[in-house]
């Protein structure tokens, strides 16, 4: 069977990271978590800023000088930034503050998409993001656009956060999501949407699994 690019598209606190590592494990993919990519820069940037407020000039600068890879391993994908693992520190609120502000810079999502297109070359691989299909791979075999009720990815993203340790408040994290998705849907440069042939999945009362099976079998057509 062809080795087939999948694109995985949606909103904030959808499932697309969970399903899409179901998914790329299922059929032997890799998988590349865009995100990931994107809150790497954001990480490395607010390390190194020593001010309450990133600009835009510091996000641009430090995008420019750090190297952002991922490595596949033990069916996980690891984020490395100058070398360093910094996997388990993308997801904590800091991050997802910002992480908006980082994606909607044309010189961050230039070298982003680069390294993106780069990895998905050779097929086997399944990408998720926020313009997958749209902008990154729009030639994808397959694409998904996973959605899901604000209250539910709100509610996914409080469980996410308390069972790693951190004290969050799920009001807070509804009004995040919503501010994000709005971020997301008005940025100028590669907005999320849905595009024309890809499939619509609401998630909000399926399960993981349910998820994952179906996208498998579209898959294997």
């Amino acid at each position: 069977m062809k080795n087939k690019v999948i694109a995985i598209d949606g909103p904030a606190g959808a499932g697309k990271s969970t399903v899409a590592q179901l998914v790329a494990a299922g059929l032997e993919y890799i998988y590349i978590d865009t995100g990931a990519m994107y809150r790497a820069v954001a990480w490395k940037a607010l390390r190194e800023n020593d001010t309450v407020f990133l600009t835009d000039d510091f996000i641009i600068k430090t995008v420019k000088n750090m190297d952002v890879r991922l490595q596949y391993a033990d069916k996980t994908t690891k984020v490395y930034v100058d070398g360093e693992d910094v996997s388990d520190h993308l997801r904590t609120p800091e991050v997802s503050k910002v992480v908006s502000q980082v994606a909607k810079l044309a010189p961050v999502r230039e070298k982003m998409v680069f390294l993106q297109r780069k990895m998905a070359e050779n097929g086997a691989v399944v990408m998720d993001g926020r313009d997958i299909g749209s902008n990154v791979l729009p030639n994808a075999d397959v694409k998904i656009f996973l959605t899901a009720s604000v209250e539910e990815r709100a509610k996914r993203r409080f469980e996410q956060m308390m069972k790693k340790g951190y004290e969050v408040d799920l009001l807070k994290l509804k009004e995040d999501i919503e501010n994000r998705d709005k971020a997301d849907m008005e940025r100028t440069i590669s907005p999320l949407i849905k595009t024309s042939d890809a499939i619509l999945l609401d998630t909000t009362s399926m399960s993981v699994r349910q998820v994952t099976d179906v996208i498998l079998s579209l898959a294997s057509k």
